[in-house]
C-alpha cells in the first residue's frame, strides 16, 4: 500500500467515525451535528497529518494547538440559560471528536474506532441511565411573585416542608407592591412534579417561573 491511499484510507475514516457521532447529534436536534462532526474529525486528521509530514524534528508542534483550536470551537456551543448552562455535553463531544480525527491521523485505527463506539454509546445509551439519576436525584430553579401582603416566603417554604424537598433562596427581588422569590429546589422527581403542581394552582401566587 502506498503512502497516497494510506492518507485516503485516513481522511475516509475520520469522515465516517465523525459522520456516525454527528448523525447522533444531529438526530436530537444539538448545535454540532453531521456536518460540524464531520469537518472537526476529518480537520484534525489532516493536521495531524501535516504536522508528521512538516513538523521536522518536532512532529507534535502542529497537532498539538488543535486542542487550543477545537477549545474555541466548543466554547462556541455553551450558553448560559435562565436557570442553567446548555452544551457542555456537545462541547465535549466536540473535544472527543477532535481526539478520534487526531489518532486516524497518527495511524492509530482500532483506538479511534473503539473510542467513536464509546463516544455513540455515552450519547445514545446513557441518557437512560441518567434519567433513572434525575428521578432519584433532581435540582430545580423556581421563581415565584406574589404580593407582599402575602408572606410569601413562608408559606412555600412550609409547602416545600410539607413535600420534603430541600431548598435554598438564591435570589430576592423586593417591589413596592409585589416580592420574588427565586429558590433552588433538591428532591425526588415525583415529589417535584406533585409540589409544582400543588404550587401553580395556589391562589396567592401572581406568577410562577420554571
Amino acid at each position: 500500500m502506498n503512502f497516497d491511499i494510506e492518507i485516503i484510507i485516513r481522511f475516509l475514516l475520520a469522515v465516517l467515525w465523525g459522520g456516525l457521532v454527528g448523525a447522533e447529534r444531529e438526530y436530537r436536534g444539538k448545535a454540532a451535528g453531521f456536518r460540524t462532526t464531520i469537518m472537526i474529525s476529518f480537520g484534525a486528521c489532516f493536521f495531524t497529518l501535516m504536522s508528521i509530514a512538516i513538523g521536522g524534528s518536532n512532529p507534535d508542534r502542529i497537532a498539538a494547538n488543535i486542542v487550543t483550536g477545537i477549545g474555541f470551537l466548543g466554547a462556541g456551543v455553551i450558553f448560559r440559560g435562565d436557570s442553567r448552562v446548555n452544551g457542555i455535553t456537545t462541547a465535549a463531544t466536540i473535544w472527543a471528536v477532535a481526539a478520534v480525527g487526531m489518532g486516524i491521523g497518527a495511524g492509530f485505527y482500532l483506538a479511534s474506532g473503539c473510542a467513536s463506539v464509546l463516544i455513540l454509546f455515552v450519547l445514545a445509551v446513557l441518557p437512560a441511565a441518567q434519567h433513572q439519576i434525575d428521578k432519584l436525584n433532581q435540582y430545580r430553579i423556581i421563581t415565584v411573585k406574589a404580593s407582599r401582603e402575602v408572606n410569601l416566603k413562608q408559606r412555600v417554604e412550609a409547602d416545600l416542608q410539607a413535600a420534603k424537598i430541600k431548598n435554598k433562596i438564591v435570589k430576592q427581588i423586593i417591589e413596592k407592591q409585589s416580592l420574588s422569590v427565586t429558590w433552588q429546589l433538591h428532591g425526588r422527581a415525583k415529589k417535584m412534579e406533585a409540589f409544582l403542581e400543588q404550587l401553580a394552582s395556589a391562589d396567592y401566587i401572581d406568577r410562577l417561573e420554571i
